[in-house]
């Protein structure tokens, strides 16, 4: 790696940000396309003789390119802050061993034998017995990131992890994170989750229940009680649009 220009690292704690990382001719051959959405694809490849995790946000079409540069730049590094202060206050996320901001790339650590809790529950049913240590650790990764002012985003059982052997919780996909100390904002992160919840995993009601139940009793700060109140709040709001269509 000898050569590679380093930004100053102090801005983004834990993370090291290489801005003139070239991979040699394009997309290698080891590269598996793990998922692709909308604004990027996420695959396995090799780095230095090791499996990890690559997360690409590719050029959109339709904007201009210097916009479409700076937006990329933007949400690359927001995103690697947001992993790095979830390490910083103890919530478990992948390690990132680098950003290429140039091409928009995020090389994370591959969570070997790792599934998403919403395989996990797909194939395991949702019992809340069954899931009773895991609802308890989302709940409190949870709390804790609300307690840190960190909003995911785009809370879903997709972007929670289980490594099966350790039976523990990994959160990924920080790409819709913000630092907020509002409580709407942290009420409606909870909102998402149990939206989530109804749409993909039926008859699920008493895990979020004790998803919520774990989170307002890991708090220290009192502070889950003023976002549970105004998720209330959110929760009327969605059904009045419901039903307004």
């Amino acid at each position: 790696m000898q050569g590679m220009k380093k930004k100053n690292c102090a801005e983004v704690p834990v993370v090291c940000i290489l801005v003139d990382l070239e991979p040699a001719g394009g997309p290698m051959a080891g590269q598996v396309l793990s998922a692709q959405g909308a604004e990027a694809k996420v695959y396995v490849d090799q780095l230095l003789g090791r499996e990890v995790i690559v997360k690409e946000r590719f050029p959109k079409k339709y904007r201009h390119p210097a916009l479409d540069a700076k937006l990329t730049k933007q949400r690359i590094l927001g995103e690697a802050r947001a992993i790095a202060r979830c390490k910083d206050v103890g919530v478990p996320t992948p390690s990132v061993f680098f950003v290429d901001v140039a091409d928009g790339k995020i090389y994370m650590e591959y969570l070997d034998g790792a599934v998403t809790v919403k395989q996990h529950f797909f194939t395991h049913g949702v019992d809340p017995d069954t899931h009773s240590g895991l609802l308890v650790e989302i709940g409190k990764t949870l709390c804790r990131l609300h307690s840190n002012n960190i909003v995911h985003g785009d809370l879903t059982t997709s972007n929670m992890m289980l490594r099966v052997r350790t039976n523990s919780l990994v959160m990924i996909d920080f790409g819709l994170s913000q630092v907020s100390t509002s409580v709407e904002d942290k009420a409606v992160d909870l909102y998402v989750l149990e939206r989530a919840f109804s749409s993909t995993h039926p008859q699920s009601e008493e895990l979020f229940h004790r998803i919520i139940k774990a989170y307002d009793e890991s708090d220290k700060s009192g502070s889950a009680a003023h976002v549970l109140k105004k998720l209330e709040d959110v929760r009327s709001r969605g059904r009045k649009r419901t039903m307004l269509g």
